[in-house]
């Protein structure tokens, strides 16, 4: 019996009643909206509120429930992982089916062979189903062989299906393009694939050879020669074999000679020599490649050739009692070729196991004959013509370099002008990574300048130097300034005559009166001496002793005095007194006995 699940009573006619207190009887909102989209929406109570007492879930949520198997407590059991997918290029990457094959072709225009056999190799790349077909390069065959097929699919039959691995194997032929190749044997990789994927093989087949090949296999026929040596065995037997040596030429005896470096080739096959040259950067020689070309070289000539015109005829046997063989080259021996003396210093490892299985030398050492550097050679004594060259130095305070000027001298035999630009100028004796320049300090008169391995002496200065170290005597030393002051005295003699008068121990007047004695003994015979100090007391009318340069040089040019002579030159210089006078007292001296 059913009962009322309100009050306990039975759901029968009069047991039941109505609740009066009920006012609301309309049916529940199963639509709503939310933002802006229509949604379901399943009644939770039914007509006058009462709630329903069914399930909530969806009909799908229910078809899953309905459908779902019972399962464990512990839960639901994992499913396996997929197997991850491998791409055949991949998987089979590098995995390539090698079938041994041949095909005949048809030879019409011979009459010593009808058909010929070409051997070939198949191969199938299992990554792609493609295939190629290649024929082993064989020496001298004539044909043109190599790669007969290029890697790509290739079509079985007209409907435009293609070869698969599972059409292949041993015993069968197939057709490729109108050939047709028997297959006859595979490798062992080839053999366990096709097993592993349940392909029977057939047993593997013979090679079939080329008749004409195995015809040509057979020994010559010999013939009997008058010679004793057969050079067709020697062609054959050593060709391509090359004895390589290393050689030098010394020709440093002789003017401009060197020593170079060359190769030499000794072909076995018909006991020629070759000689090649050793090309270095930058060596300054034309690029030929051969000193000598491939030819026999004569070692001992019969007495009759020695005036042979070798320049324009080759010698032949009648003219040479031996030649040079392979014998004759041996490392750390010289050997004249073609009036050159040429020693073997090495080879290579060839030519040394020809050797030892040859000749049973073994002790083929390389010689060092690389030369040392000679150490250079201190320049001790100084060059002649270098004492009577002047040159002007300009230092810069600013920068503290320095330039030399040659002022030109005509018939001297040397180009002036500048001789060194500004630079900086290292002291002698100082380091690289520490070097000490030259300073204004240096320079003085009587001060020796090293530059770059040659020495100057400061003989004279011009006024600004003067007056420069006047002003910084600070920086200067007592020897300095002392040049300095004994120069100033110089300058200020009041007459020649005074300075004749000094004493013999100063070195500028020794100087002065030795280069008097020797320009004297070398024009003792000029014309020009007899009055050329009466020439110069003419325009010296105040007897000081001093004339204008121009004026100097006039008079001089219309005695015929030689003014250009490096020691009439050097003699000016000494008798300049300022940039515009000249004491001639001294000058005349040289030209008066």
């Amino acid at each position: 019996m059913v009962s009322n699940p309100v009050h306990g009573l039975p759901f029968l006619p009069g047991t039941s009643f109505k609740d009066s207190t009920k006012t609301a009887f309309h049916r529940s909102q199963t639509l709503s909206y939310r933002n802006g989209y229509a949604i379901v929406r399943r009644p939770t109570v039914g007509i006058g509120g009462d709630r329903l007492q069914f399930n909530q879930l969806s009909q799908a949520e229910l078809d899953e429930l309905a459908s779902k198997a019972p399962v464990l407590t512990y839960g639901q059991p994992k499913q396996a992982p997929p197997a991850d997918f491998i791409p055949a290029h991949v998987a089979f990457d590098k995995k390539v089916l090698k079938f041994d094959a041949y095909f005949q072709e048809d030879v019409p225009m011979s009459t010593e062979e009808q058909y010929r056999i070409r051997q070939v190799n198949i191969y199938y790349y299992l990554e792609d189903d493609s295939m190629s077909v290649i024929e082993p390069v064989v020496e001298n065959s004539g044909i043109l062989q190599g790669k007969l097929i290029k890697r790509q699919r290739l079509a079985k039959n007209d409907r435009g299906d293609h070869y698969h691995w599972k059409d292949l194997n041993r015993g069968i032929n197939i057709t490729i393009y109108g050939k047709t190749f028997r297959v006859v044997d595979c490798d062992q990789f080839t053999q366990v694939f096709l097993e592993s994927q349940g392909i029977e093989l057939n047993p593997p087949e013979k090679m079939a050879l080329d008749p004409y090949t195995e015809l040509r296999k057979q020994p010559l026929r010999k013939y009997v020669t008058p010679s004793d040596f057969d050079q067709l065995k020697q062609f054959l037997t050593f060709d391509k074999q090359v004895l390589r040596f290393y050689a030098i030429w010394d020709d440093t005896d002789s003017m401009y000679g060197e020593c170079r470096t060359y190769i030499i080739h000794y072909y076995l096959m018909d006991d020629t020599v070759e000689i090649r040259e050793v090309h270095e950067r930058n060596d300054g020689r034309d690029p030929f490649p051969l000193l000598m070309n491939r030819q026999r070289v004569p070692k001992v000539l019969v007495e009759n050739a020695k005036n042979f015109p070798q320049c324009v005829l080759e010698i032949s046997d009648q003219e040479v009692l031996e030649w040079y063989t392979a014998k004759d080259f041996i490392v750390g021996k010289s050997l004249t070729i073609l009036g050159r003396t040429f020693f073997i210093y090495d080879c290579d490892p060839f030519t040394r196991r020809y050797y030892k299985e040859k000749f049973g030398i073994t002790d083929l050492p390389r010689i060092d004959v690389s030369k040392r550097e000679p150490p250079p050679v201190k320049q001790e004594s100084p060059i002649p013509e270098d004492k009577d060259r002047r040159f002007v130095f300009s230092y810069f305070l600013a920068t503290d370099m320095i330039s030399i000027f040659e002022p030109p001298v005509r018939n001297s035999g040397i180009i002036g002008g500048k001789y060194l630009g500004r630079t900086k100028v290292v002291k002698p004796y100082s380091t690289v990574d520490n070097p000490v320049y030259y300073g204004p300090s240096d320079f003085f008169i009587g001060a020796v300048i090293e530059v770059f391995g040659h020495r100057f002496i400061i003989l004279d200065t011009d006024e600004y130097v003067l007056k420069y170290m006047e002003s910084n005597a600070a920086q200067y030393s007592p020897e300095a300034l002392a040049s300095i002051q004994n120069h100033v005295r110089k300058r200020e003699a009041p007459a020649p005559e005074a300075e004749s008068k000094q004493t013999e121990k100063d070195p500028g007047v020794q100087e002065l009166e030795a280069l008097i004695d020797t320009i004297q003994k070398q024009l003792k015979d000029h014309s020009c001496k007899d009055n050329i100090r009466e020439a110069f007391q003419i325009y010296d009318k105040e007897a000081s002793g001093y004339v204008d340069r121009d004026m100097f040089f006039k008079i001089c040019e219309s005695l015929n005095v030689p003014v250009d002579d490096s020691l009439v030159k050097e003699l000016i210089r000494m008798c300049s007194h300022g940039e515009g006078k000249i004491n001639y007292y001294n000058f005349v001296r040289a030209f008066s006995n």
